[in-house]
């Protein structure tokens, strides 16, 4: 029973990632929903995860917490007529997008926090 409400759960979660890829992109949509719905879109579809799965327990934090606390407030800040819509245009494609925006923004927080990593262990001389 719970796992059947699980599946439900994570497949509508999936069309609602696709929802939001396409309000992200709707002039209807307004700003600070749409820059949320691009930021939580970009990143639950970009190849490339904040904290990588492999580091053991919190590799998955970002799957668990912040791509649905994500998809949560930015489906709140956007009106339900608009998000039905989006939802039902999500319905209708088939294809997965990729960000490649998403990608690289990414790639360029994991290269600042390496930097970062080397400036402070750095020998100081």
């Amino acid at each position: 029973m719970i796992w059947q409400r699980l599946r439900a759960w994570a497949k509508g979660m999936k069309a609602d990632i696709l929802a939001l890829w396409i309000a992200a992109r709707d002039s209807r949509t307004p700003a600070v929903a749409k820059l949320i719905a691009a930021i939580v879109a970009a990143y639950a579809l970009s190849p490339i995860d904040l904290i990588p799965d492999f580091i053991p327990v919190i590799g998955y934090l970002d799957d668990l917490l912040i791509v649905p606390l994500g998809i949560v407030l930015a489906v709140r800040l956007i009106p339900p007529p608009l998000m039905e819509e989006y939802r039902a245009e999500a319905q209708r494609r088939s294809a997965r997008p990729s960000s490649r925006a998403g990608a690289a923004f990414l790639v360029l927080l994991w290269l600042a926090a390496a930097a970062a990593m080397w400036l402070w262990f750095e020998p100081k001389t």
